[in-house]
């Protein structure tokens, strides 16, 4: 009896110590995720990493949708979104939601009969995205779960999207008609901008008053004014520029060069090139981190995503996320 008893008592010992292990180990998981947070999609892999910005180091890793290219998140830290672009033989038509915290896929959305969903962004509570292969832009809501708002371009290759902070007007560069569409989400009139060969990258400055489009075909950048839809300039910008970034302050411009193997960076008033920082292998995706002191670029050929310190131009770390990163994004909380 007094036997039984005995092991009675041990088998609760363990019991509650395998529970405040348990109850340790998810205290120490959530550490890992919280505070600021890089996001790197794998797209040969089909992967999201989540990187500890300071140490550089990968703190988890989770599947998402069929090759991924685009991700975003909800200004709380708590979700991302991110678009299963597909493969040649395997269209993508999902967005993948994330908790980040829990890290893990909560929900698929199904955007069918859209194809391959690419550019995206949250913005004035929404996601937007396009649907590259259906040419189309579209409006995810977060609250009820559905998308309830889409938009045809009539153009090719719909590929990247930047909406305006109030949400009213969304840009997206149509790489396979070379033009720009700028449409008003709230009445849904459209205009086209003719741009040079292959747009593709690109932002908006901070104060809105330009929008850089980079033609991956002629090594070109064009500036919009939002507030005309014209063309104002046109500059020599490198070879493939293929992503567009503006710095927090607006007084640089971060272009990766995919052929280049280099990030170019411009002054933004004078279109000056500043300095030019050699990465990996086909530079596309960028992230500048809030406060404007680094810049991360991925490198999908060369299985690496490059940190770059922007005071002074100079590459001060590497990551290695996984297979083919591309898309990147920032948690700051």
């Amino acid at each position: 009896m007094n036997l039984a008893l005995h092991n009675l008592k041990r088998s609760r010992t363990l019991i509650t110590l395998s529970a405040v292990l348990l109850a340790l180990l998810a205290l120490r998981a959530g550490a890992q995720t919280s505070g600021p947070r890089l996001l790197i999609l794998n797209k040969s892999e089909s992967t999201l990493a989540i990187v500890d910005p300071q140490t550089l180091k990968v703190v988890g890793r989770m599947p998402t949708g069929n090759a991924p290219h685009e991700v975003t998140t909800s200004p709380d830290g708590r979700f991302a979104y991110v678009s299963n672009y597909g493969t040649g033989p395997e269209p993508g038509s999902s967005l993948s939601v994330i908790d980040l915290a829990a890290m893990k896929e909560v929900k698929r959305v199904d955007i069918a009969p859209m194809l391959r969903p690419h550019g995206i962004t949250f913005v004035a509570g929404a996601v937007w995205f396009t649907a590259e292969g259906s040419r189309v832009v579209g409006r995810y809501d977060p609250v009820s779960g559905r998308v309830n708002w889409m938009l045809g371009t009539g153009q090719q290759t719909t590929h990247m999207v930047v909406v305006t902070p109030d949400g009213k007007k969304l840009f997206t560069a149509n790489i396979g008609s070379n033009t720009v569409s700028a449409i008003d989400t709230t009445n849904g009139r459209m205009t086209q901008i003719a741009v040079g060969p292959g747009p593709e990258g690109m932002d908006l400055s901070p104060d809105g008053k330009e929008l850089w489009v980079a033609h991956n075909n002629d090594g070109e950048v064009s500036i919009i004014d939002p507030a005309t839809n014209k063309v104002k300039e046109t500059f020599k910008a490198g070879d493939k520029p293929i992503r567009v970034k503006f710095t927090p302050d607006g007084r640089r411009v971060l272009i990766s060069n995919a052929n280049a193997n280099e990030v170019a960076i411009f002054d933004a008033a004078t279109r000056k090139e500043w300095k030019r920082v050699p990465v990996g292998a086909v530079p596309v995706g960028i992230l500048i981190t809030p406060d404007g002191q680094r810049a991360f670029v991925a490198s999908t050929q060369a299985n690496k995503v490059s940190v770059i310190k922007l005071d002074d131009g100079t590459l001060v770390g590497t990551i290695e996320p996984g297979r083919e990163p591309d898309g990147l994004a920032w948690v700051s909380r």
